[in-house]
């Protein structure tokens, strides 16, 4: 996976799908979805972005001239990438909600009781 992160450019670009690697640096300006989509899913494992985007069976299909080796799992395990949340950043976006709703209860509360004044004084004039 080192290997193929550092072929990560529009002269020189692979990708890993399925723990295979290929070299699309051809096929970047064909793409239909742009060279960018491409060029964001080196480095990593891009199995996930391949499937998302919903590729016919002709595009895997064409995927497999473009396949110049499989990944090397032996050395190290692939690991998923996981995002960590802890106790303290739900507390902190809670309190921030807090801090909001304290702050902003004055607006709708003048407004009712602009309307509430106004509509006495509507009454009174009649």
């Amino acid at each position: 996976m080192q290997e193929a992160s550092q072929h990560n450019t529009k002269d020189d670009c692979w990708v890993v799908i399925d723990c295979k690697v290929y070299d699309v640096t051809s096929y970047l300006d064909e793409h239909p979805g742009g060279d960018d989509v491409v060029l964001v899913a080196t480095g990593k494992d891009a199995t996930a972005d391949f499937e998302d985007a919903g590729h016919s069976e002709s595009a895997k299909e064409l995927m497999q001239s473009f396949c110049i080796g499989e990944l090397d799992t032996s050395s190290s395990p692939i690991i998923p990438e996981l995002k960590i949340s802890s106790k303290k950043e739900t507390t902190e976006y809670s309190q921030k909600l807090m801090d909001l709703t304290k702050q902003y209860w004055t607006i709708p509360v003048t407004i009712v009781g602009i309307s509430m004044v106004v509509g006495f004084l509507y009454m009174y004039k009649k």
